[in-house]
């Protein structure tokens, strides 16, 4: 018997920004669930178009579109059919981009419609996840990915990196989540000591940014921090510089200088071997693929993680597989704009042999859905900011509580 989409209705709220943002409800007769849509501050050039109002921050565009066109097509349809749903929505938008409808539109009613899938069969939503795709597992349980230091578009200092993660080397989620808030707690004590309580300042995803502009000082920082709590040798540290924003003309501004592509090779050189780093994402300029591959073949086992580069888009993914620029990439459903497009882009990295990373967005929500879509497919790595901040913890939580069973 078919569960068939009843109602489907949107409405604005608040992101972790304080940015308007949408929220989508989709019943199947009294069963419902909801996703709450995030937004991206350092976006891809070729992510999916974000539909927004003539004030470039309004979602009232976007919500009427949810209510008055998609909804009316959606209605009827079955919701464990999530091919066929995202389908109807690509053909209604018509453009590569989701120009016509929004990515944010069409991931917000995507998304709603698994979840509440999952309601209308009695499933937990990783287990719904399963019915949809088949992929090639990495981990039981992701590595997680906590962003403890934070600079570039994500903070107000002069740091040209954006991302300095610990990488916790467990199989238990409560445990490295329990590393992180530890690491945080002693990182607090080292820069207020280093520089001040004018440094403890929050970034975007609950890391300190803290007023350095040496690109160096906040992986010491972090290794003092994890050596203090004994944990050396049991996390690891990686890097999401987010290059295409200090990127210009042919030159990357790093510490203050404008440095070339082998200039910035070097240094990531001197960082991984120094510092031991599991992965750096985009690394360089978000097409320039060679650079990508050369810093890959030069440097195993590092990964090479691929976000700004690929955009959770096939098109792109073929590209970096064919110029053999990566081996890992983030996965982050808002930057195409359906589940069913999220999951082929997923497929088609394991199928060649590329590790995923689920991540969150700079603007989020307390929608915990990244975590049921990490689990689900035993990807590699689960991204999802410092481990503090309420919109980030619900993420982690959710992953405990479905990893404890």
């Amino acid at each position: 018997m078919q569960n068939k989409i009843t109602k489907i209705w949107a409405e604005e709220i608040k992101d972790s920004r304080g940015n308007p943002t949408i929220k989508v409800t989709v019943w199947s007769e009294e069963k419902f669930d909801s996703f709450s849509v995030p937004s991206g501050a350092s976006t891809g050039l070729h992510e999916a178009h974000e539909l927004r109002d003539a004030d470039g921050k309004g979602v009232n565009d976007a919500i009427n579109k949810i209510n008055n066109i998609i909804a009316p097509a959606l209605v009827g349809q079955d919701i464990s059919n999530q091919k066929e749903i995202d389908r109807i929505m690509l053909a209604l938008d018509g453009t590569p981009n989701k120009d016509n409808l929004g990515g944010n539109s069409t991931i917000g009613v995507s998304i709603a419609c698994a979840k509440a899938g999952a309601r209308a069969t009695g499933l937990e939503v990783f287990e719904h996840l399963r019915m949809l795709s088949e992929m090639k597992p990495s981990r039981r349980i992701p590595h997680l990915y906590m962003n403890l230091i934070n600079g570039g578009k994500h903070a107000k200092n002069n740091l040209a990196f954006q991302e300095y993660h610990v990488v916790s080397n467990t199989e238990d989620a409560r445990e490295a989540v329990e590393m992180g808030v530890k690491i945080q707690n002693t990182l607090k004590k080292i820069i207020t000591r280093e520089l001040g309580e004018d440094s403890l300042v929050l970034g975007d995803e609950g890391g300190y940014a803290p007023l350095v502009s040496d690109i160096e000082k906040p992986l010491l920082y972090l290794v003092e921090a994890i050596k203090e709590n004994k944990l050396t040798g049991k996390v690891r540290l990686a890097l999401d510089v987010a290059s295409t924003s200090f990127y210009n003309d042919g030159f990357y501004k790093v510490d203050g200088k404008d440095i070339s592509k082998e200039d910035l090779k070097n240094k990531y050189e001197y960082l991984i071997k120094d510092f031991k780093l599991l992965s750096i994402e985009d690394p360089f300029y978000e097409e320039d693929f060679t650079s990508f591959r050369i810093l890959k073949e030069d440097n195993s086992p590092l990964l090479v993680v691929g976000d700004d580069l690929t955009v959770t888009n096939t098109l792109l993914l073929d590209k970096a597989i064919n110029e053999s620029s990566i081996n890992a990439m983030i996965i982050k459903p808002n930057q195409i704009g359906t589940l069913s497009e999220t999951l082929d882009t997923m497929r088609k990295a394991r199928e060649n042999g590329i590790e995923l990373i689920v991540s969150h967005r700079s603007g989020e929500t307390d929608d915990d859905f990244i975590a049921d879509l990490a689990y689900a497919f035993g990807c590699f790595g689960l991204k999802s900011g410092a481990p503090l901040k309420p919109e980030r913890k619900v993420k982690y939580d959710r992953l405990i509580k479905i990893s404890e069973g």
